[in-house]
C-alpha cells in the first residue's frame, strides 16, 4: 500500500505545534508496520543546516498559479525509514515564520497544486492521499475537480485529518481563478462556498472519502455549535465518514529512562530519579527545594484556548490557602505573560514564570513535577497530558476533547485513575479539582504512588493509533 502524507510542517525539520509532532511520528510508525508512506512538505528556508546538507535535488517543473507560471523544485531526504519530499519555491517559503503571511492563500494554494502535479512527475501514485488541516485541504478538491482527467489519479482515495477546526483557510472566492485556475464550478454549499467566501477546510471535508480528527471526543464535539467554529453543519452532513483517532506520542523521544534532557532517569519501578529531578527543577526555577511541597507545572501557549484565564483568576487564592509551588513555561497573550510575571515577583519562592520556548526545560517540567496543569477550554487531542503521564506527573485537566479521552479521573472509592478532571469550565471548578489533587498527595501517599504507576504504565505510543489509520486506508483501498 502506498500513502502520500501531506502537511505544512513536520518535526524535526519545522514545527510550531502538535501537527509537526504527528507528521513526524505517525509516518515513522506506519513504516515500521510495513506501509510505503512518504511525506511531502514545503521547503521552508528555516530548515536546520544539518538536514539542508543531506537533502538531494530530485526534479523541477513549472506550476500554473492563476495567470503566473511558477518554479517548483522537488527535493528529497530519507530519515528513519521515511522518504520526505520538499516543495521548493523561495518566493513562497523563504519567510521568517511558517504561517501568518499576507499571501498564505497563494502560498498554500501553490503547495497544494504542486503536490498534485508532483505525483505523476516523480512516478509515485499513491493509493491514498492523506492531507492535514486547511493548508493541504484543497488537495482532495483539486484531485476531484481539476485533475480528474489524469487516468492514474482516478483511483486515489482521500483522507483529511482535522487537528484544529478553528483554523480553516477562509479567503475571497476570486482565488478560485487567480490561484487554482478552477473557475467557480466548486463554489457551492457542497463544495468550498462558506457564506460569501471560499473555505479550504470545508472543501477538504466535502471532497475527502474519510475525515479523521485527533480524538473520538473531539470528533463529536466539532459537530456541535459550541465547538464546530461555523462548520458544524458541514460536519453533521458528513458525519457518516468522520472518525476520531487519538494521537500518540513518540516513545523514543519521551522516555523517562533514557531522556537526555533529564539529569536523572527513572522508571515506574524506581522513582528515585523523579524525586531528584524535582529537587533539580525547584533549584533551577528559584523555588524552595523541598520534597514535601507539591509542585504543579504547566507548559503551553498562554491563551484563552489553553484555559490560562482560569489559572490567572485563581492563582492568588490558591497560593494564599495551600502550601504549593507553581511553575509555568510558555509564551502567548500579553495579559497572561504579565500576570504570571507579577505572581513570580510577589511569590518568588513559590511561583515561577518562564516566558520562553524551551524544549529542554519543558521536559524537565514534565518529569520533575507532581502535578501537570492543563485546563484547556477545548483541546482536539493534546500531547502534553500524555507526556506528563509518561513521566508520572498526574494531570489536572478540563474534560474536553482528547483530555477527556486520555486522562482517567481519580476515583476515591476504588483508588483508580491517572489524573484529576473537572467538567464545568470555571475557576471555581479548577480550584476545587486542584484542592482534591493536593488532598490525595498530602494524605494518601499509597494511593498517589499507585496512580503514578498506573499513569506511567498507560500506553500512549503511536503503535495502536497507526493501526487505526492503517485500517482506514485499507478500508478505502478494498472498497
Amino acid at each position: 500500500m502506498k500513502i502520500l502524507f501531506a502537511a505544512s510542517e513536520a518535526a524535526p525539520f519545522f514545527k510550531t505545534g502538535g501537527l509537526g509532532d504527528v507528521a513526524y511520528a505517525l509516518p515513522k510508525e506506519l513504516v515500521k508496520q510495513g506501509v510505503d508512506i512518504r511525506v511531502v512538505l514545503p521547503y521552508y528556508s528555516t530548515m536546520p543546516a544539518k538536514y539542508k546538507a543531506e537533502i538531494k535535488e530530485l526534479i523541477h517543473f513549472r506550476v500554473q498559479v492563476g495567470w503566473k507560471s511558477m518554479y517548483c523544485g522537488v527535493k528529497t531526504l530519507e530519515l528513519e525509514g521515511v522518504t520526505y519530499y520538499f516543495i521548493d519555491n523561495q518566493a513562497y517559503f523563504d519567510r521568517p515564520s511558517l504561517y501568518g503571511q499576507m499571501d498564505d492563500a497563494e502560498r498554500f494554494g501553490f503547495f497544494s497544486l504542486a503536490i498534485c502535479e508532483m505525483m505523476e512527475k516523480i512516478d509515485f501514485i499513491p493509493d491514498v492521499v492523506h492531507v492535514n488541516d486547511w493548508h493541504t485541504a484543497m488537495v482532495p478538491v483539486l484531485l476531484v475537480d481539476k485533475y480528474h482527467w489524469i487516468e492514474a489519479y482516478q483511483g486515489i482515495r482521500k483522507v483529511i485529518t482535522i487537528h484544529n477546526i478553528r483554523f480553516q483557510g477562509v479567503y475571497d472566492p476570486s482565488i478560485l481563478t487567480s490561484i487554482f485556475g478552477t473557475g467557480m464550478n466548486i463554489y457551492h454549499e457542497a463544495g468550498v462556498k462558506y457564506y460569501e467566501n471560499v473555505n479550504f477546510m470545508k472543501g477538504g471535508i466535502n471532497f475527502s472519502d474519510v475525515v479523521t480528527t485527533v480524538s473520538p471526543s473531539y470528533a463529536n464535539e466539532i459537530q456541535t455549535q459550541e465547538f464546530g467554529e461555523g462548520l458544524e453543519g458541514t460536519l453533521q452532513y458528513n458525519s457518516w465518514k468522520i472518525k476520531g483517532i487519538i494521537n500518540g506520542i513518540d516513545y523514543d523521544v519521551n522516555d523517562p529512562e533514557t531522556d537526555p534532557k533529564l539529569e536523572f532517569h527513572f522508571s515506574a519501578d524506581d522513582l528515585t530519579g523523579k524525586a531528584a529531578n524535582k529537587a533539580a527543577l525547584q533549584e533551577r526555577l528559584g523555588l524552595e527545594v523541598n520534597p514535601d511541597i507539591p509542585l504543579i507545572t504547566s507548559v503551553g501557549r498562554l491563551t484563552d484556548q489553553k484555559g490560562y484565564q482560569l489559572v490567572q483568576e485563581k492563582t492568588e487564592e490558591l497560593l494564599n490557602v495551600r502550601d504549593v509551588q507553581i511553575a509555568i513555561l510558555g509564551t502567548g497573550e500579553a495579559q497572561y505573560e504579565n500576570s504570571f510575571r507579577y505572581f513570580a515577583a510577589k511569590y518568588p519562592d513559590r511561583f515561577a514564570a518562564v516566558i520562553d520556548f524551551d524544549i529542554s526545560l519543558a521536559q524537565q517540567m514534565y518529569a520533575g513535577a507532581d502535578l501537570f496543569l492543563m485546563p484547556s477550554a477545548f483541546e482536539p487531542c493534546g500531547l502534553s497530558q500524555m507526556i506528563s503521564l509518561r513521566y508520572g506527573t498526574l494531570p489536572i485537566v478540563h474534560e474536553t476533547g482528547g483530555l477527556k479521552d486520555t486522562v482517567v479521573p481519580y476515583n476515591s472509592y476504588t483508588g483508580e485513575g491517572t489524573g484529576f478532571t473537572f467538567i464545568d469550565f470555571s475557576g471555581y471548578a479548577l480550584l476545587g479539582t486542584i484542592y482534591r489533587a493536593l488532598d490525595v498527595y498530602e494524605n494518601q501517599p499509597k494511593a498517589w504512588a499507585e496512580m503514578v504507576r498506573e499513569a506511567m504504565s498507560s500506553d500512549f505510543s503511536w503503535k495502536e493509533p497507526a493501526k487505526d489509520y492503517l485500517d482506514v486506508y485499507q478500508s478505502l483501498v478494498n472498497e
